[in-house]
């Protein structure tokens, strides 16, 4: 039980999540869009999201300003996270520009929200949990694409509610969090799709 909590920590890290939201909306999306143009934007988002992330947490442990990946005090989060937002804003002016794909700018939009508010938690001392911030986001955008499209996805609703516990109960278990910081990470993740709804989903 052990490795296969810690493992969903890894397997369901927070750097994966904007991606697989993008796999996902390219996936179920009516509109065409040309393979060509879809892998390209695929590419450009994993070199951004996962890539350019893990090659700047390297170099910061090298620079000795985090300990550990899972940046275990609210300290060794302002950097990572300032880097971050960083990022989510190349991707929303290089990547997704409003005036091509409206869902997932807005998408990309609310994670820079919840990017800036875990920011602004950290810097208060307070360690909202990233991994329920990711999983939250999620949950929201893929609930918001399923009226948009009108689709149906209940299976994957149903799965993205087991995922939840999931990750909460293994964060708890290897004590990254409490209670109380789950909670409010998944809202922190939640609530920016949400207000984002008011722009694109019709």
């Amino acid at each position: 039980m052990h490795h296969i909590l810690k493992s969903i920590s890894y397997i369901f890290h927070p750097l994966l999540m904007p991606i697989l939201g993008v796999i996902f909306y390219f996936s179920k999306t009516p509109r065409y869009i040309p393979i060509p143009i879809i892998k390209a934007k695929l590419v450009s988002i994993f070199i951004l999201t996962v890539v350019l992330p893990v090659l700047l947490y390297y170099l910061l442990k090298t620079l000795k300003r985090v300990d550990t990946i899972n940046l275990e005090t609210t300290k060794e989060r302002i950097i990572p996270l300032v880097l971050n937002a960083v990022i989510i804003v190349l991707v929303i002016q290089r990547i997704l520009p409003q005036n091509e794909v409206i869902e997932l700018y807005y998408f990309f939009l609310g994670i820079l929200l919840s990017t800036i508010a875990c920011l602004i938690l950290a810097i208060l001392k307070f360690k909202a949990s990233i991994h329920m911030i990711a999983i939250g986001g999620i949950f929201m955008f893929f609930i918001a694409l399923s009226i948009h499209f009108s689709i149906n996805i209940n299976g994957t609703i149903a799965f993205l509610f087991i995922l939840i516990g999931a990750i909460a109960s293994s964060r708890l278990y290897l004590k990254a969090h409490d209670n109380i910081e789950l909670l409010i990470g998944f809202f922190v993740g939640l609530f920016p799709q949400l207000l984002m709804l008011n722009y694109w989903l019709q």
